[in-house]
């Protein structure tokens, strides 16, 4: 009824239908186009606002891929003390629905392990994101000292779903050393992952700050497999053409305390032979 009423204002067709799809036309594409504009003019004279007000009031949105609820929370809440008028939207996504939300200026900050690879973002480092291999304690590999990759080929791994940061940095990773692996479940979150390698599904891959409590209670153990733990690091991304607020300027310079001293990448790991 929105989109029939705005045709009225208009005078003309935005959408049509073809067979049973409705389809844009492109005076509808080109209506969007100019509405994205106005409504990153508008977010941005929000923030230029809030700049004036300083940090009693306004609102901080942030998109952040899933993993990153394991330290985030801590930080919002060290943050929202400091700075309670401030009211922060948080989306939990996975890593190409954050960059789409970056992209399409529906979020002020973004937290991501893989920044996009364009000049229009800016992304600064604030922690490391190591990516270990885990499995039940009575697996047949968890009492071995040394694993080298290509044993792993023997194994099924549950997986993140495709479109996963740690999905994509697993792949890369078995591509650079020319290794196979076999796929089992894919799994769209880090605890389904958990649950699955403490049911005996597979062997599984997950960022080691999501696995403290599992570690502590003995229900998961790392496998010490050769290029592992595979060092990723956590980016605070925003667009390079963006009008930051003084509680996203402020909620940033949180974030990199945290690393004030980037990692230049993992040390050198030696080829680890089977015994």
């Amino acid at each position: 009824m929105q989109i029939k009423q705005l045709e009225e204002q208009i005078g003309l067709p935005l959408i049509e239908q073809i067979g049973k799809k409705m389809v844009v036309t492109e005076a509808g594409h080109e209506l969007r186009g100019h509405a994205a504009r106005i409504s990153t003019q508008l977010t941005d004279l929000v923030a230029a606002m809030d700049q004036f007000r300083g940090l009693d009031r306004g609102v901080m949105r942030l998109a952040v891929v899933s993993t990153a609820n394991y330290f985030l929370p801590k930080l919002i809440g060290q943050f929202s003390q400091n700075h309670p008028g401030v009211r922060i939207s948080l989306q939990v996504l996975n890593r190409q629905a954050v960059l789409t939300a970056l992209a399409d200026n529906q979020t002020d900050l973004a937290i991501t392990g893989q920044p996009p690879d364009t000049a229009d973002v800016i992304a600064q480092n604030f922690m490391d994101n190591p990516l270990v291999v885990i499995a039940e304690p009575s697996h047949r590999m968890a009492a071995l000292p040394q694993i080298a990759l290509r044993l792993l080929e023997e194994e099924t791994l549950v997986l993140r779903e495709p479109g996963s940061g740690t999905r994509a940095a697993v792949e890369r990773h078995f591509i650079k050393n020319g290794t196979a692996y076999r796929p089992g479940c894919e799994l769209s979150t880090n605890e389904a992952i958990k649950q699955a390698v403490q049911a005996g599904l597979g062997l599984g891959i997950v960022p080691a700050q999501t696995i403290e409590l599992e570690l502590q209670t003995g229900r998961l153990v790392i496998l010490p497999v050769e290029g592992f733990p595979l060092i990723r690091h956590w980016y605070v991304v925003h667009r390079r053409d963006k009008r930051l607020s003084s509680a996203s300027h402020a909620f940033r310079s949180i974030l990199l305390a945290q690393n004030p001293v980037p990692h230049c990448g993992p040390p050198a790991h030696p080829v680890l032979a089977h015994s």
